[in-house]
């Protein structure tokens, strides 16, 4: 009884969160347009790019392509039915658009060189977590995972797009400069962090080195630059979120379910990036492919970059 409890705990406590999210932003009229858009375009991209080909195939990987595609849909939503002020919208509106096709558009690649013909290792890793959680229906959690990532595209992603887009103030606060700066940083340290990756195991093989440990440049400093710095690029956008967050806090409900959405957004990219698909899933099999990747592991620090070694 006990363990079928937590099982449905697992399960339905993410799914309640994101409808209570969904609902509290739909009492804010001027955002209802966005909303049902957001919410039509994510479930098409997903059930098409993701839902339908993980169930014809029984492979998760499909949903990296659905994912950055529903960033994409987020920033042209946010272009077309944010109702603030034009400039604002525009670059928010980029923002989304350069995240989602910047993946989009590699996960196409790697779609077209038939790497997605078998299933990704972070997600071969996701059949060992929910072994251990007792789920024995892969085919099921395959698509409940999928969903999960489209119902974060429909709520706690969407919001930073949803704040700014709909702030029709004519001058750019300080708290808005500082988030898209941040932003456009860690955009292009996390496209480094892929280039020096790319280069090292290009060299690697010419050289006809096998199983050789990234430590160059950005990997250094930590053991998943790209993974931070995703991370940073959404805590940008949170940053740059808190002064439209201002103008509701005269709605006490309103503005603390605004604020507690956008610091769990934080939160998710945090368990997302490091323990369901990122960081712990990649160490896995790195343990196992790469001698040295201990030793890496002891010098390394695993998320937050060490800068002083």
């Amino acid at each position: 009884m006990s363990k079928n409890f937590n099982k449905f705990k697992t399960r339905f406590i993410p799914s309640i969160l994101f409808l209570i999210v969904f609902i509290i932003f739909f009492q804010i009229e001027k955002f209802q347009d966005f909303l049902i858009v957001n919410l039509v375009a994510q479930l098409s991209v997903f059930l098409f790019a993701a839902c339908i080909p993980a169930f014809l195939t029984k492979r998760m990987s499909y949903v990296d392509i659905a994912w950055p595609f529903g960033l994409i849909s987020i920033g042209i939503i946010a272009l077309f039915f944010g109702e603030g002020y034009m400039p604002r919208k525009i670059i928010i509106s980029s923002l989304y658009l350069l995240a989602g096709l910047r993946m989009g558009l590699g996960a196409l690649v790697l779609l077209k060189k038939g790497y997605l013909d078998k299933e990704l290792p972070r997600y071969q890793f996701q059949r060992i977590r929910w072994k251990k959680k007792g789920f024995t229906n892969n085919r099921i959690s395959i698509q409940f995972e999928i969903l999960l990532q489209c119902f974060a595209n429909i709520t706690f992603l969407a919001i930073p797009a949803i704040l700014i887009s709909n702030n029709s103030y004519e001058i750019f606060s300080i708290f808005e400069i500082i988030g898209f700066v941040l932003w456009m940083v860690f955009f292009v340290l996390e496209h480094i962090a892929d280039i020096q990756k790319q280069a090292f195991l290009i060299n690697a093989k010419k050289n006809k080195l096998k199983n050789q440990v990234c430590d160059v440049g950005l990997w250094s400093y930590t053991r998943h630059p790209n993974y931070f710095s995703e991370w940073m690029i959404w805590n940008s956008l949170i940053i740059a979120s808190f002064f439209s967050l201002t103008f509701y806090q005269n709605e006490m409900i309103i503005f603390i379910g605004f604020l507690v959405s956008l610091l769990y957004m934080s939160f998710l990219m945090y368990q997302t990036l490091v323990f369901l698909t990122g960081a712990v899933p990649s160490e896995y099999y790195s343990l196992i492919k790469r001698p040295g990747y201990k030793k890496y592991q002891e010098n390394t620090n695993m998320f937050f970059p060490k800068l002083f070694k």
